[in-house]
């Protein structure tokens, strides 16, 4: 799988796939344990939810700015990784009785993952310096690696919630998981350094860079990636919805069983970014061999429609019966559901920040791969805000609006085409 690319890939793939592991343990659990332990209404749940990821995904244009200018992208992440490490051990200590840990813990946690997460895809764009045509791939495999975590997560989460039923003991292994990627980070930095801003490479092709574009290219070129961060804020509202309203759907509407719990679906989401990727990665190639590849933005187009495919589902699925939120309908509902959300999340995640890494002048790029994790932001804050309501109105208008807005996201996305294709590459 890392033939022919940078070695530094591989560590990179192992830091974010253990980083990931303790996010998605954290996040099969997050909103079970404000309803079960601390009892907090759906109506808190769901503000605290959007919070906590707007904040996750806000914290990367500050760690673009420190990656870019201050500290480098190497430092910058070590220091999101202990701050994650210490937020986790937060919520293991916490309880109904004190409450301030758990709040404590997911500032860190929110914080840590912001300066973390973008200057990860910072690197991966910076190791592909020389290897322009296995730019996409690259950015792919490294996707992967988010996505083992994000198995392995929330089946840690599972087994634990089966043998223990404790969601303090799956904080304490997602605080395990980060000392796993420190060590990680610590053994492989030597094939990063060149992929550093700070390296004599990545500046001597910044000063390059500078010299070939113009004020107004610059400028087009921040314009155009400012229309994509706003309609991929449209993508993430209903994609987010994995850890609220389909986590709930799970709970409440879903047939239970010993190994198949509410904090195990979002484990499917990952499952099928593995079981997917390398199929579309031949099949992209065997295009790219016939000059037929899709363009990135034509990508993310059809990424568009397929996440209004997967709300489609969830609108039969609660015509069916889980507008009653009784535990009667069949898992396969969600597993189909998770099935579409991760093909459109193939065609939009790594293909997005691959875009930003072709397009973003070089010598803002950590802070516009910041403003591409910002438009997630955007959408998880909203899908929080969104997920308020869930129990206000019927579950399947409820999803008919989300699918509303991934079609419209997807119109977007056809009336910019010309504009997005413009520096595509």
């Amino acid at each position: 799988m890392f033939k022919n690319h940078p070695k530094g890939l591989a560590v990179l793939f192992s830091v974010e796939m253990w980083e990931r592991f303790g996010f998605y343990i954290m996040s099969a659990v997050y909103v079970l344990y404000m309803d079960k332990v601390l009892h907090f209404d759906d109506q808190r749940k769901g503000t605290l939810y959007g919070v906590f990821l707007a904040a996750a995904y806000l914290f990367p244009l500050i760690g673009g700015w420190l990656g870019d200018k201050i500290l480098g992208q190497l430092a910058t992440i070590r220091i999101g990784l202990w701050l994650m490490a210490v937020g986790y051990l937060g919520l293991t200590v916490s309880s109904p009785r004190w409450i301030l840990p758990f709040y404590a813990g997911l500032i860190l946690i929110a914080v840590g993952t912001g300066i973390f997460k973008v200057n990860m895809s910072v690197l991966v764009g910076n190791l592909y310096r020389d290897k322009q045509a296995l730019r996409d791939t690259g950015f792919n495999i490294y996707y992967m690696g988010v996505n083992v975590g994000a198995t392995l997560g929330p089946l840690a989460a599972t087994l634990i919630g089966a043998f223990f039923n404790d969601y303090h003991i799956a904080f304490l292994a997602a605080a395990v998981g980060m000392a796993v990627a420190i060590t990680a980070m610590e053994l492989g930095k030597k094939y990063l350094r060149q992929a550093d801003s700070n390296s004599a490479t990545v500046k001597a092709q910044i000063r390059q860079n500078n010299r070939g574009m113009d004020q107004k290219e610059f400028w087009q070129r921040v314009v155009v990636l400012f229309v994509l961060f706003l309609i991929a804020s449209l993508f993430w509202m209903p994609f987010y919805q994995n850890g609220m309203a389909l986590t709930l759907f799970a709970d409440r509407s879903t047939i239970p069983y010993r190994f198949l719990r509410p904090e195990t679906y979002v484990m499917f989401n990952a499952i099928f970014i593995l079981l997917l990727t390398p199929p579309l990665l031949a099949f992209f190639a065997r295009l790219r061999e016939k000059g037929k590849e899709p363009s990135t933005p034509v990508k993310i187009f059809w990424g568009m429609v397929i996440m209004a495919v997967a709300m489609g589902v969830m609108v039969l699925a609660s015509y069916s019966g889980g507008d009653l939120d009784r535990p009667m309908m069949s898992p396969a509902w969600l597993i189909s559901t998770y099935l579409f959300i991760t093909l459109a999340e193939i065609l939009i995640s790594p293909m997005g920040q691959s875009y930003v890494s072709k397009v973003a002048p070089q010598r803002i790029q950590g802070l516009m791969m910041g403003a591409w994790f910002g438009s997630t932001a955007l959408g998880a804050f909203s899908s929080g805000i969104f997920g308020r309501f869930y129990s206000s109105i019927s579950h399947h208008e409820y999803f008919l609006l989300l699918m509303g807005l991934s079609l419209f996201a997807a119109l977007l996305v056809l009336i910019f085409m010309k504009k997005l294709l413009r520096f595509a590459g």
